[in-house]
């Protein structure tokens, strides 16, 4: 594919106004593919200030950064002006730690994380092990979200290492402190067959929040009410106490407030909030709420006088 000068010079402008690009699918908050959300991971887990490009959202530059770099594949990681390359590259390079020595950055911890795993995972894990072959090993990641994912890969000596009955588990650094004191279980019961993951440094899961108690809460003051619909919804209909909005700055300021501040979010049925309020949880913020129902429910329970749209 040739690429059109004015789009390389696009580019190239990124490029050279900023040390580090990655270019994505989606934003780092929430990535939209598993390889995008791995080199987050990677950058994420050294603290380093990187510019991001979603490809989502510019399908000319999402075909042109393949060309330009003559790299067929998203994620792409470019480092003062040089490709560096995908997900399975920028996570070799921060393991090893040469990542954070070309960015001039302190190391990440390779400490290996305490695990337990129990009996019954151990006897399931290394059967799976045993079928697959000399030179397999278990490698655990865990995102940013704290989602674990547990892949059969090739051995590797110098990865970050924890073992448990036997068992030993890979990591990548950022997924190693995430994954400090977890224990790994075989169930079969009402949950399903299979692995499970106890991870006490996950954070708490959003609360769903019934629109009675997230009235009086907001009332009281306890509650920061956050109306995640655009302002052209919020004119059919909108909530008669005190409420926050994502409209222009609004969404930065709220991710500025200290990480325990009691946030509630509201939209018109339920599903956006929870995805706001999902959003929130990952960067931080312990204490969030989605309002169950939005403010279809807010009309029916709390203020006839709100429309029902």
């Amino acid at each position: 594919m040739s690429l059109d000068p004015a789009l390389r010079s696009r580019i190239d402008s990124l490029l050279q106004s900023n040390r580090v690009v990655l270019f994505m699918k989606g934003q780092p908050s929430m990535p939209q593919c598993g390889f995008s959300a791995k080199a987050v991971g990677a950058l994420s887990s050294l603290g380093v200030d990187y510019a991001h490009v979603n490809v989502l959202a510019d399908q000319e530059l999402r075909e042109g950064i393949k060309a330009y770099g003559d790299w067929p594949t998203i994620p792409q990681l470019y480092i003062d002006g040089e490709l560096v390359g995908g997900s399975d590259i920028i996570e070799q390079l921060a393991s090893s730690g040469e990542l954070a020595a070309v960015l001039g950055v302190a190391a990440p911890d390779r400490t290996p994380p305490s695990i337990t795993v129990t009996p019954a995972a151990a006897e399931m894990l290394l059967d799976s092990l045993e079928d697959a072959g000399p030179g397999a090993a278990l490698i655990l990641a865990i995102d940013a979200q704290y989602q674990p994912d547990f892949q059969l890969g090739p051995f590797d000596s110098k990865a970050i290492a924890a073992e448990s009955n036997g068992v030993r588990v890979q990591f990548d650094p950022a997924s190693a402190r995430r994954a400090e004191g977890i224990t790994i279980d075989w169930v079969d019961d009402i949950r399903g067959r299979g692995l499970a993951i106890d991870n006490p440094n996950a954070p708490r899961p959003v609360n769903q929040m019934p629109v009675t108690e997230a009235a009086a809460r907001v009332a009281s003051g306890e509650l920061l009410l956050v109306d995640v619909r655009p302002a052209e919804e919020r004119a059919l209909a909108s909530v008669n106490v005190p409420f926050r909005t994502f409209d222009g700055s609004g969404r930065a300021v709220l991710e500025a407030l200290p990480k325990d501040t009691q946030l509630a979010f509201l939209c018109h049925a339920g599903g956006r909030s929870q995805q706001a309020a999902e959003q929130f949880r990952a960067l931080g913020f312990g204490n969030v709420h989605n309002v169950v129902g939005g403010i279809d429910a807010w009309s029916t329970q709390v203020d006839p006088n709100v429309p029902r749209y």
